[in-house]
C-alpha cells in the first residue's frame, strides 16, 4: 500500500501579512497578526510590515506592543501617464518623500472618520530649544545654503530681496495665491501688479489677495533694509520676528478680505475650525496670546536661516494666531530670515495645493513636520533653480535711487498728495534741502522719471492711495 504525501504547504508572504490588515479597518497590532499567521517569524513579519509602511501600503499608529497596523486602502493607485507617473495623491512624482513623510501622508489620506480628533499640543512649541532641537538636520541645513548661495551674500541686509524685488512680488504674489485657490494666471497677477490692470471675470478677493501680497512683501522687504540701516549705524537689530512685523504683516495680507476688520493685524478672539480637519486649534484668546509669545521668542533665537524659515511655517499655521490667513502669514514670514541673509527667496512656485495642505494637516492632527520638510526643500530647490538662473541678469542696483531712496519716495508722496502744487517746484525745494549740490541733478532726474512712470501698481512704495493718485492726474492732465 502506498501512502498519500501530504502536499507541502504554500510559504507564508508578505501580501499575506498585509491582506488581514486589509480585512481588518480597525488594524492589527503585531501580536494580533503573529497569531494569525503563527508560521511567520516575528523578525520578517516586522521587516515585512516596516517595508509595508515605508511603501505606503499600510499606516502605523502608537509605538511599541500598542503600535497597530491600517489599511492604506485610501491611498490611489499609482497609474503611470505619459512616462511620467504621478502619485495619484496629488504628489508630484518629483517630490522625493522620506519613509516617515509617507507614513504622514497615509493618515492624513483617511476619511475624516478614521482620524482621531485632537487639539493644540502645548508640548509641540514648549519642547522645541532653538539651536539645539532641529527640524532640519545639519546636512540638509548645510544643502539649502549651498542651493540658496547668492553673489550678494557678504552685502547689507536685503541686497538680493531689491535686486529682484519686481519678480519676487509677481512669483511669490501668484504661488502663495494660488495656494489658497486664486485663479489668477502668471501674467494676470503681472498685469495687476505691474500695471494695475485687474484681470476680467476675476471675484474681486481674488484681485484684493494679489494686491494684499504686493503690500506685504514690499512691507518685508522694507523692513529687512531699514532695520539694518539702524543696525549699521548702532541702532536697533535687523527686523527679528516680533510682534511689530508678524501683526503688521498680517494685516496687510488680509486688508478687506476679513469678515470682521477688526480681526486684521489682531491676534484672535474667537473659536475657529480647520476645514477637513480634525484638528481643533486653541480657542482661549489669553492663551493663544502666551503661546505667540513663546513663539516668537523662540523663532528670534534660531541662528540658521532655513530653520527660522522652516520653524515659521510650522507653528505659525499650527497656533492659528489670527482669525484667517493664518498660511500666507506664515509663508511670508518665512521669508524674512532669507531676505536678511541674502539667500534666494522661498516663492512657492509649482507647489501643489494637494501637497501644501497634506504636509500642514500633518503637522496640525500628528505634530509631524517630516511631510512639510519634504515639501519645504523641494519648494525652495526650486525656487532658487528660477533665482539663480537669473542672477548673471541682475542690473547692478543705481547708486543714485539706493542711497537717495527715501528721499526719492517721500518727494513723489509730497508732489501727487499736493497737486495745486507746481511738481518742479516741490522736487528743487526737496532736493536742495536733503541731498549734496553733486547729486541734486540727478536725484532730480530720478524723481521726474518715477513720476512720469508712476502707476497704481506702484502706489503702496510710495504710501500713497488709489484715491490720491486719481485726483493728481486728473490735475496733471486738465
Amino acid at each position: 500500500m502506498i501512502s498519500k504525501i501530504a502536499p507541502l504547504a504554500a510559504p507564508l508572504r508578505a501580501t499575506d501579512l498585509l491582506q488581514s490588515i486589509q480585512n481588518t479597518p480597525t488594524g492589527l497590532t503585531l501580536a494580533e497578526l503573529l497569531a494569525l499567521h503563527p508560521a511567520v517569524a516575528r523578525r520578517t513579519a516586522q521587516r515585512w510590515l516596516g517595508q509595508a509602511v515605508a511603501d505606503g501600503r499600510i499606516v502605523a499608529l502608537g509605538a511599541a506592543r500598542a503600535r497597530r497596523y491600517l489599511p492604506g486602502a485610501a491611498l490611489p493607485l499609482v497609474a503611470p501617464t505619459s512616462g511620467h507617473a504621478e502619485k495619484g495623491d496629488g504628489f508630484p512624482a518629483a517630490i522625493p518623500l522620506s519613509a516617515d513623510s509617507r507614513d504622514v501622508q497615509a493618515y492624513v489620506d483617511q476619511p475624516l472618520a478614521a482620524r482621531k480628533p485632537v487639539g493644540y499640543q502645548h508640548d509641540f512649541l514648549a519642547s522645541y530649544q532653538p539651536n539645539v532641537s532641529w527640524y532640519l538636520p545639519a546636512p540638509l541645513r548645510r544643502q539649502l545654503h549651498n542651493m540658496g548661495h547668492t553673489a550678494q551674500a557678504g552685502a547689507p541686509a536685503g541686497t538680493y530681496s531689491r535686486a529682484i524685488l519686481n519678480r519676487l512680488l509677481i512669483d511669490l504674489s501668484w504661488a502663495s495665491s494660488q495656494l489658497e485657490g486664486n485663479t489668477y494666471s502668471r501674467l494676470d497677477t503681472r498685469a495687476l501688479i505691474e500695471h494695475g490692470q485687474a484681470a476680467q471675470g476675476k471675484a474681486a478677493s481674488e484681485t484684493q489677495m494679489i494686491l494684499n501680497h504686493k503690500t506685504a512683501i514690499e512691507l518685508l522687504v522694507e523692513n529687512v533694509q531699514s532695520a539694518g540701516n539702524l543696525a549699521g549705524q548702532g541702532g536697533a537689530a535687523m527686523a527679528e520676528f516680533d510682534r511689530y512685523t508678524l501683526m503688521n504683516l498680517h494685516a496687510a495680507l488680509s486688508e478687506n478680505l476679513l469678515p470682521n476688520p477688526a480681526d486684521e493685524g489682531r491676534v484672535r478672539q474667537h473659536i475657529v475650525e480647520i476645514g477637513h480637519s480634525v484638528f481643533r486649534p486653541l480657542a482661549v484668546p489669553q492663551q493663544i496670546d502666551d503661546a505667540l509669545d513663546m513663539l516668537l521668542t523662540k523663532a528670534r533665537q534660531i541662528a540658521d536661516p532655513f530653520e527660522q524659515a522652516f520653524f515659521m511655517l510650522v507653528h505659525v499655521p499650527y497656533l492659528q494666531p489670527f482669525a484667517d490667513i493664518n498660511k500666507r502669514t506664515s509663508r511670508l514670514a518665512a521669508n524674512v530670515p532669507l531676505f536678511r541673509a541674502n539667500l534666494c527667496p522661498l516663492t512657492f512656485l509649482d507647489v501643489p495645493e494637494a501637497a501644501y495642505s497634506r504636509a500642514i494637516l500633518g503637522v496640525y492632527e500628528l505634530t509631524r513636520v517630516e511631510l512639510l520638510r519634504d515639501v519645504f526643500v523641494w519648494a525652495y530647490e526650486r525656487s532658487t533653480q528660477e533665482y539663480l538662473a537669473i542672477k548673471q541678469d541682475l542690473a547692478e542696483p543705481d547708486p543714485i535711487r539706493l542711497a537717495y531712496r527715501d528721499v526719492v519716495k517721500q518727494t513723489i508722496h509730497a508732489v501727487v498728495t499736493h497737486p495745486q502744487d507746481e511738481a518742479l517746484t516741490v522736487i528743487a525745494h526737496a532736493v536742495a534741502a536733503r541731498v549734496p549740490e553733486p547729486d541734486r541733478a540727478a536725484v532730480q532726474a530720478v524723481i521726474v522719471d518715477e513720476l512720469r512712470r508712476l502707476h497704481e501698481g506702484v502706489l503702496a512704495r510710495y504710501g500713497l492711495r488709489p484715491s490720491e493718485f486719481a485726483a493728481w492726474k486728473v490735475r496733471v492732465q486738465g
